[in-house]
């Protein structure tokens, strides 16, 4: 996701956002301005930093948005530290309507496997309130552990996972 879409996806210019990512995006993209405002502000900072923030999750064959997917920092966080060193946080959202069709799932993969063979790393992050099964249980057929939990400010207590590379590739 560029600036140029995150931009217009805050601005609320759906037409805009369509035609800088090449692809229909639901209006309900429009509705989470605080972490399109977040990362664009990352992008602001740091150009670079733009193949580790949010990706589209597309459907190749109607080439539409169904979700969005990312990691929150480049590896080895400071943050991170007090759980897991050399290791890179994500999260993802698919919409709704495309929920529990292995869209998240294939996703997840892909991020990670972009992340080992491009960048190196082999330990991954996700933090997840233990009331959302259905991430929870995504995460553990992905063969994440919980290693802690931490308060969120925006989401309250999350469980903290983390897995090696080795094991997703053994999944």
């Amino acid at each position: 996701m560029t600036p140029q879409f995150l931009q217009a996806c805050i601005s609320g210019d759906l037409l805009s956002a369509t035609q800088a990512l090449g692809t229909t995006v639901p209006p309900s993209l429009l509705r989470i301005n605080d972490i399109l405002e977040l990362r664009l502000r990352q992008l602001n900072n740091d150009p670079d930093f733009q193949p580790w923030l949010l990706r589209a999750i597309c459907l190749r064959e109607t080439n539409t948005m169904i979700g969005f997917i990312g990691f929150h920092t480049r590896p080895d966080p400071q943050y991170l530290h007090q759980w897991l060193r050399d290791a890179v946080e994500f999260g993802f959202e698919i919409f709704s309507a495309f929920r529990r069709q292995g869209y998240a799932r294939e996703a997840a993969l892909a991020l990670m496997a972009w992340a080992h063979t491009i960048n190196g790393v082999n330990r991954f992050v996700l933090t997840i309130t233990p009331q959302n099964q259905p991430s929870q249980a995504l995460a553990a057929k992905l063969g994440f552990k919980r290693i802690g939990s931490h308060m969120d400010v925006i989401d309250g207590l999350e469980d903290v996972l983390a897995v090696e590379y080795a094991v997703v590739t053994k999944k």
